[in-house]
């Protein structure tokens, strides 16, 4: 029987790399991955999309969309020193906001799987988005399921299956699934290694520790100077 095909916007992070595994070992489908350069600081993470779809032999391509940088205001996209640091639910945070970015995104996906007789389309969006992010929330996604599926002959399927999970929810089924994560990349502001202080940095550190588990990005192989970052980041975290 021929399997299911699924579209996926793959961004390099843990979250739509956690959902390409959950896509092809849980739910069987025959993935194909789009990622999106919009001028983003960390596009380095565009890389880490293209790594794990060589690790899993899915079709990868990238679409620019360089209109997003030349209509937003983003700190995403004007230079990694704007970039604030903390928690998603503080206000600082929204200056990351991409105006808009998913339902563009979520646009370019269902014409591509219109265009190419795909099903179905993948989105990595989870609760933890919710505070800051408009168009990461449950009634967003809704009204863009019924738009995607009235607005295509095909009637193609938006699945955000992470919609109502947690960063450390999505680590743990990462781990259950194998999920390289030392191939993937989150920081924002795309320097060598991860800042350890932007929103996204906090979230995958305190995803890990959830789960008892060390960020593989950093250099394990020296387990002292391991602990001692953590340590202070959770000082960092606490005051």
């Amino acid at each position: 029987m021929e399997k299911k095909k699924g579209l996926i916007a793959l961004s390099g992070g843990m979250d739509s790399t956690t959902l390409l595994y959950h896509a092809i070992i849980d739910l069987g489908y025959d993935m194909k991955a789009i990622a999106f350069d919009y001028g983003q600081n960390h596009k380095k993470e565009l890389g880490f999309a293209k790594l794990q779809c060589e690790e899993l032999g899915v079709p990868f391509e990238i679409i620019k969309l360089d209109f997003l940088n030349k209509i937003s205001n983003s700190s995403l996209t004007s230079g990694a020193d704007e970039i604030p640091e903390g928690h998603y639910a503080k206000d600082n945070m929204k200056s990351t906001v991409v105006p808009f970015r998913n339902g563009i995104l979520l646009s370019v996906l269902t014409a591509y799987a219109e265009a190419n007789d795909i099903g179905s389309i993948f989105l990595g969006n989870h609760a933890g988005d919710h505070a800051v992010y408009p168009d990461c929330r449950k009634s967003f996604i809704d009204a863009f399921k019924s738009a995607a599926c009235e607005g295509t002959y095909n009637r193609v399927k938006l699945m955000a299956p992470f919609i109502n999970m947690s960063k450390s929810d999505i680590c743990e089924l990462g781990f259950e699934l194998d999920v390289p994560y030392e191939l993937t990349w989150s920081c924002y502001r795309g320097e060598e290694s991860p800042c350890g202080k932007c929103g996204t940095c906090v979230e995958r550190t305190e995803a890990f520790l959830d789960n008892d588990e060390i960020d593989p990005l950093y250099e394990l192989q020296d387990w002292i100077k391991a602990v001692t970052y953590y340590e202070s980041l959770y000082e960092w975290l606490v005051d």
